[in-house]
């Protein structure tokens, strides 16, 4: 009497005399020019010590005195060792960075909201962006703005800003998924209708815009 085939069983007679190619992995690099200034907001260790302190619910010693300038180095990215007390000519010789994550997730959701790419998972694994952070070449200035937090309540924001900034991605994918160009196209969308940073225009504002670098710049 002829028995059902198991689950497990039908798949591997399946999988007999199936071929699968290797993945085809191949990297490139683009320049990436800020059409807009960045605005950088790094969450600070007094500031998450502060949020982790009112979760457990501890006894908090109330916020000190706003210390603008400290504010606005520790809003910024240090890829140098942050000196505990930075002054203007250790900002003017540090090397700053960005995490690189944010390009591809910009890139990604500017596509998927043109109707450009069907699915966002899809491309998400069409390609990587390499590294945690990418080095911000520009130099940066302290940026004062008036926020709404809590229930409207008005306060005063420190932090770094670059008027003129570029950044150097490196980037590897999958060409029998996407190609070049069409990570090209998706970071000018996204450059244009997304940005990065503070104040993008994905948050209401008109910020950290940018585009792929033509030949010349």
């Amino acid at each position: 009497m002829a028995t059902k085939k198991t689950t497990a069983a039908a798949a591997e007679e399946t999988m007999v005399g199936l071929v699968i190619p290797p993945i085809e992995k191949k990297t490139f690099t683009v320049k990436v020019v800020g059409d807009s200034s960045l605005i950088v907001h790094k969450w600070s260790e007094k500031a998450k010590k502060e949020m982790l302190t009112k979760q457990m619910k501890q006894a908090s010693a109330g916020k000190g005195a706003k210390d603008p300038w400290a504010d606005y180095c520790d809003s910024m990215y240090w890829l140098t060792k942050k000196p505990d007390v930075p002054t203007e000519d250790d900002i003017a010789n540090a090397r700053f960075g960005f995490p690189a994550k944010a390009f591809k997730a910009c890139a990604i959701d500017a596509g998927y909201q043109q109707g450009i790419i069907p699915k966002k998972t899809t491309a998400r694994g069409a390609f990587h962006i390499l590294g945690e952070m990418v080095e911000i070449e520009g130099q940066p200035q302290i940026r004062e703005d008036m926020v709404r937090v809590g229930q409207g309540t008005a306060d005063i924001r420190y932090r770094g800003e670059y008027p003129e900034w570029f950044v150097v991605l490196t980037i590897r994918y999958n060409p029998r998924a996407i190609s070049v160009e069409q990570i090209i196209n998706l970071l000018n969308f996204g450059g244009f209708s997304n940005g990065v940073g503070e104040w993008r225009p994905e948050k209401n504002g008109d910020h950290g815009t940018f585009h792929v670098a033509v030949e010349g710049e």
